[in-house]
């Protein structure tokens, strides 16, 4: 009889239901955390700042006021050219950091399965990784002149590399247990390549896409517009308020890029890369 007792079926249930219920209750207080925070980071940089204009610390023409700059928002967008400027940008940004994915994940692809590409191409990967993009700036505008060539070749040069290197050296780290039991299904060629090496190394293709975007260096050369052209004829015009301006719209597009690719971390087939 006591057997019975323990194993009814409706006394487990019972005893079940309090103890989510009050989970979920402490669930909620913490789950505002995670917004709460950035809002109040964001409020007290921005009290820091209007303090730091109010006490005069710096002048106006070094430091401009919250004040300034919301008027410089507010003549730029009823000018027309901070939307034209976004535009432009948002444009070259996609078209170059496109081609650097489309040809840079391939590359570090064949480079991770390859150990003799690997030993013959890595240090000239390198060596282009580190050089920093402005210094084909001169190059740039020789080889493409003025427009959107220039800037879309050096977003190239700036994305292609870190690309290329973090998609090889995740697929040099696959775990080679994954191999062996794609030996055993038969896998080979294509079919070898969609069903396990490329989801093995998508949440570090992922992580690189992130990290290996940029917009302001490759726009302040060779355009007459974009966000980039935008700061570089603010500083020239000493116009600092309008330079705040642009890098606040730098800054929100960038993290709008930042979280539309941290989605793809979401997928079924690169979410499991993350929890292993």
């Amino acid at each position: 009889m006591e057997i019975k007792k323990m194993t009814r079926p409706g006394t487990t249930e019972k005893k079940m239901e309090p103890l989510q219920v009050k989970s979920k209750q402490h669930q909620k207080p913490g789950s505002k955390l995670p917004f709460l925070l950035p809002v109040l980071m964001i409020l007290g940089f921005l009290l820091l700042w209007y303090f730091i204009s109010y006490i005069n610390l710096f002048p106006a023409y070094a430091l401009p006021s919250p004040a300034s700059v919301l008027r410089s928002f507010k003549q730029e967008i009823l000018a027309g050219r901070l939307l034209n400027d976004i535009i432009a940008s948002l444009w070259r940004v996609a078209v170059g950091f496109v081609i650097s994915a489309f040809l840079g994940i391939p590359a570090g692809l064949w480079l991770g399965q390859h150990l003799r590409a690997r030993q013959a191409f890595v240090p000239a990967l390198n060596f282009f990784r580190f050089l920093s993009p402005l210094a084909w700036i001169p190059f740039a505008i020789l080889w493409f002149h003025i427009g959107d060539k220039p800037a879309v070749f050096l977003i190239f040069m700036a994305t292609f590399f870190p690309l290329a290197i973090a998609t090889m050296s995740a697929v040099a780290t696959i775990p080679s247990i994954y191999f062996r039991v794609a030996k055993d299904y038969n896998y080979k060629g294509i079919e070898l390549l969609t069903r396990v090496t490329f989801p093995a190394v998508l949440p570090e293709v992922i992580t690189g896409l992130r990290v290996s975007y940029g917009i302001v260096a490759a726009e302040m050369v060779g355009c007459q517009d974009g966000l980039g052209y935008g700061i570089w004829e603010a500083r020239n015009g000493l116009r600092l308020d309008s330079a705040v301006c642009y890098m606040i719209i730098i800054g929100l597009l960038g993290m709008g890029i930042d979280r539309l690719l941290a989605q793809l971390t979401k997928l079924p087939n690169v979410r499991w890369g993350y929890e292993r």
